[in-house]
């Protein structure tokens, strides 16, 4: 009896096991399939709008389907994976414009960290003994620091790039940009902890108070 009750909960588990992963397979088909649906849809507007790749690159289409892929992974805690930017520039060379492009998806990005830091920082800041004046001041220095926290990401390969030529002889790009989540709150962490420690001397514990509840 004790061996029957064995090799039925090792079948079970195997067929646990194979309905969890069926089901892993099914979800990524349907990610997948979302993705193309996106993907043709945008590279079809984008392509009215003008738009090209550059020669030797991917397809349009499968670039846009790339990253809708992006756009739909999530960790295990079922949290995306990628914060996402756009960003376009406009130059009378590709270079330039590419590098206009990339640095202000790099702030938007920036930008989006920045404000989902402070909205937990404010909520800290009730239940802190700073003053209405020092609160005022770490809030101000965390609205700031977007420019920092872009110049912290360094250089990020963008998952595509697009152009178009302008009729006033000037070129257009336009790039997106990924990012993963934990690194970028890491960075916006380190960044925004330096300002608070140098400009309002905060100390180590204190700061941590206001950081608490930002995620790791």
């Amino acid at each position: 009896m004790k061996k029957t009750c064995i090799v039925a909960l090792v079948a079970m588990f195997i067929t646990s096991l194979a309905v969890a992963q069926k089901t892993e397979k099914e979800l990524k088909s349907d990610m997948k399939e979302k993705a193309v649906k996106e993907a043709r849809k945008e590279a079809k507007n984008l392509a009215k709008q003008g738009w090209k790749t550059n020669p030797g690159s991917l397809p349009m289409e499968k670039m846009i389907e790339e990253s809708w892929m992006k756009q739909y992974q999530v960790d295990e805690n079922g949290q995306a994976t990628y914060i996402m930017a756009d960003g376009n520039g406009v130059a009378e060379s590709k270079s330039v414009a590419e590098a206009q492009a990339i640095e202000l998806a790099k702030l938007q990005l920036a930008g989006l960290i920045e404000s989902n830091i402070a909205s937990i920082v404010k909520g800290n800041l009730a239940n802190t003994q700073e003053s209405a004046a020092d609160a005022t001041s770490v809030t101000e220095i965390i609205q700031s620091s977007k420019n920092i926290i872009a110049q912290q990401m360094g250089y990020v390969n963008p998952n595509f790039k697009l152009y178009r030529d302008l009729k006033d002889q000037k070129i257009e790009v336009q790039v997106r940009i990924f990012y993963e989540v934990k690194q970028s709150v890491a960075i916006a962490k380190k960044a925004i902890r330096k300002e608070l420690k140098d400009k309002l001397k905060k100390t180590d514990e204190q700061v941590d108070k206001l950081l608490q509840d930002v995620p790791k």
